[in-house]
């Protein structure tokens, strides 16, 4: 296990040409105090989860100190926001600190956010909030226990020190970890710029350290660009299945990888609504949850386009239109689960689509009703449904029938769906009480919740409440793009 001043530092990003980030230390936060530390995520990096390490990792992720070894940077990209061409990001709040290699061969970006001003802070303090790092490490730990790839978060050092938002918070910093955070605005910038000299380095730099198998051949960027598409199309699946919306679905929060990247105002499904909104800031719904999907294939075509200088164009656009089968096999083969079905038949498209229009209309709560599912039984379907809706149960006939061809058995279905239907999924009113708690001084709910979270499919005695539904008063939460 090592220390924090002995991570094994392998700074291959600040290797790139100049062109690709700013040079530039964190600014410290006043009288920093430890809010969370997740012992899964310092594993990555064989860090020493021990309290003398976790009090020397406070000074460095409270900007008082470099980490030995590193090399902060703030790297630079352009992007789509709400669908508006902006020249010009970069990391204006946060610093990537450099990259640890673990002894499985592993590469990790230490990327801390409210770390202070870069250059790209476009007259932004730089900073994060309290509220904000805590929705970020919650939510990427959540994300991650259902399986979906995700950045992952180390830790959250808070601090008095006052921030102006909607109204005046604290500032803190999260410590977050991925195998890379460039992203799909990271090639924009320099296309935008006809720098296709630096789009062919920072290609070569990705696919050679992130897509080796496809390093030296011939048609690489054409083979790569594809392979992003289907990932993201994946991911956009996986989400979908979840009932989780972005809701910042902006080109320059898209990870070449197919990560799950920059949480902000995301929220998952209450009640079903395939127009749900998590955004209040994105008054014309273009990330709203049913929108996620083509939104995701209009980045990637975005992506493509930054890439025209090293793919045909028509090769380029057939490599696009492997995205939405790939999103449409991926999210069926989630679905099929979700709902028990082992073999994959024509009418299953007719039987899902009728279940979630039922959701909506008697708006019912979408992972209760799928973890509720697990407990219908084919031999007395509608009195096992009877509790959801008397709707749902002339779909439970036809449920029951479909069960039936493939000769399921309730108990072992049962078992195979409660291992992919959740009971517990990080509501916000879940995330605003470990806030509320947190803006007190108890961190105790963080890391009740992270483990929780870690383990969202089992049964968690004694935390069944946070399985419920949100209250009206709770439903009132409102998240933006400051969250």
């Amino acid at each position: 296990m090592h220390r924090p001043a002995d991570l094994p530092f392998d700074n291959s990003y600040a290797r790139l040409s100049p062109a690709f980030y700013d040079v530039v230390d964190p600014s410290p936060l006043p009288d920093p105090y430890l809010v969370a530390f997740n012992p899964d995520a310092a594993a990555l990096l064989e860090l020493d989860p021990t309290e003398a390490s976790i009090a020397e990792l406070l000074r460095y992720l409270s900007g008082a100190g470099r980490l030995p070894g590193s090399e902060p940077i703030a790297q630079v990209y352009a992007g789509h926001q709400f669908g508006v061409w902006v020249p010009r990001l970069g990391d204006g709040r946060a610093i990537l600190l450099g990259e640890v290699r673990n002894g499985r061969g592993e590469s990790w970006d230490l990327h801390l956010k409210g770390a202070g001003q870069t250059r790209y802070s476009r007259h932004g303090d730089g900073r994060s909030v309290l509220r904000s790092a805590i929705r970020e490490y919650l939510a990427s730990e959540a994300i991650h226990g259902l399986g979906i790839p995700t950045t992952r978060a180390l830790a959250v050092v808070g601090s008095d020190q006052p921030v102006q938002r909607e109204s005046v918070e604290t500032a803190a910093t999260l410590l977050r970890l991925a195998p890379s955070h460039v992203r799909f605005g990271s090639f924009q910038y320099f296309a935008s710029l006809g720098a296709t000299d630096r789009v062919l380095e920072l290609a070569d730099y990705v696919i050679g350290r992130h897509f080796a198998e496809l390093a030296g051949a011939p048609d690489r960027y054409r083979a790569w660009f594809g392979e992003v598409c289907r990932r993201s199309a994946r991911l956009m699946a996986q989400w979908m299945a979840a009932g989780f919306a972005h809701g910042v679905m902006n080109t320059d929060n898209m990870s070449v990888l197919g990560l799950t990247l920059d949480y902000g105002p995301y929220g998952f499904l209450d009640d079903y609504d395939a127009g749900f909104i998590c955004n209040h800031t994105d008054t014309e719904g273009r990330y709203a949850f049913a929108q996620q999907p083509g939104v995701g294939m209009w980045n990637c075509a975005r992506f493509g386009e930054a890439l025209l200088s090293l793919i045909d164009v028509e090769e380029a656009q057939q490599e696009l239109e492997s995205y939405w089968p790939a999103f449409m096999a991926e999210y069926a083969r989630l679905m099929r689960a979700k709902l028990g079905l082992l073999t994959e038949r024509e009418e299953d498209a007719a039987l899902l689509r009728d279940l979630l229009a039922l959701l909506q209309a008697e708006r019912l709560d979408y992972a209760r009703t799928f973890r509720a599912l697990g407990e219908f039984t084919t031999t007395d379907a509608a009195p096992a449904m009877a509790h959801q809706t008397a709707a749902l149960g002339g779909w439970a006939g036809r449920y029951a029938v479909r069960l039936s061809a493939e000769g399921s058995l309730d108990s072992e279905r049962a078992e195979r769906m409660r291992q992919v239907n959740p009971k517990y999924v990080l509501r916000n009113w879940i995330a605003q009480e470990a806030i509320e708690r947190a803006q007190e001084r108890d961190f105790a709910l963080i890391d009740q919740l992270r483990r929780l979270f870690a383990a969202p499919y089992d049964e968690h005695p004694g935390m069944e409440r946070f399985a419920e539904p949100p209250t009206a008063e709770d439903r009132e939460i409102a998240v933006s793009c400051s969250s």
